[in-house]
């Protein structure tokens, strides 16, 4: 199924269409307890995801497990992959596209909208996955995205994994004289998993998100590191992320 920005509401109202590909969903085997989005990398598909976290005894999540738009990226010379948003440096000290940050953060949002509203919610991802997942976080305490557009999704957990923190620059000053925002923050756990051998998106830029992201606030954050491993997921990282989901949504698991 595809999307258009022109489509999403109150997320973006772009004129540029992002028509996103095919979105593949895991159903929990046990009582539905949460929702999560998960996000794929650069040049990914949401399929490779889905089978990886279908493996994962988490039988209380439904996942969802979109593909992002194909389009021309910078740091590919202009090459169209499947990616979130526009990128020429593989970190937070790169431009951002805020018009793709806006537009994929809103379709993650509309993913969620429709889940009951007994349902925990939740996004997590890898690489530009997690950037968009972050991204996603800090429009959630600041209740807008970056277009000043309204965000309503309330959100329980994030995951971040081989990530970084887009719009970190502007972060603070945005959240400035803002108690409801701070309030936010402090409320809404992340986990934040990074490779010490990361050669594509570096170790440094995760721990500096992690320190940006304490500093404003976000006071339930946990930030892993990963010796020797480089930008791929390990087993040892995913039992961290399932042990991480479960305390933190709550999960019973398979219970009769």
């Amino acid at each position: 199924m595809s999307y258009s920005s022109t489509s999403m509401g109150s997320g973006s109202q772009s004129r540029r269409p992002f028509e996103f590909g095919r979105t593949h969903v895991v159903r929990p085997k046990g009582k539905h307890q949460a929702t999560i989005v998960w996000l794929h990398g650069l040049s990914d598909k949401g399929s490779s995801w889905s089978q990886l976290l279908e493996t994962l005894p988490l039988p209380n999540i439904k996942w969802i497990c979109p593909t992002a738009p194909t389009r021309p990226v910078a740091i590919f010379g202009g090459y169209p992959c499947t990616a979130w948003f526009d990128m020429g440096d593989l970190s937070e000290d790169g431009p951002d596209d805020l018009e793709g940050l806006d537009a994929s953060a809103a379709h993650v949002a509309n993913l969620l909208s429709t889940e009951p509203a007994d349902i925990k919610l939740g996004i997590g991802g890898f690489s530009m996955g997690a950037a968009i997942a972050l991204y996603s976080a800090t429009c959630r305490i600041l209740g807008q995205y970056g277009n000043g557009n309204p965000y309503s999704v309330n959100l329980s957990a994030i995951v971040g994994l081989s990530g970084w923190l887009p719009c970190s620059r502007t972060l603070k000053s945005r959240m400035e004289g803002s108690r409801e925002a701070t309030r936010r923050a402090a409320s809404l756990p992340i986990l934040l998993c990074h490779g010490s051998g990361d050669d594509v998106v570096a170790y440094k830029h995760g721990e500096r998100s992690a320190q940006m992201l304490n500093s404003v606030g976000f006071r339930d954050l946990t930030f892993r590191c990963y010796n020797g491993v480089g930008h791929y997921t390990v087993p040892e990282e995913m039992d961290e992320v399932r042990n991480w989901l479960t305390a933190r949504l709550e999960l019973e698991g398979l219970r009769a």
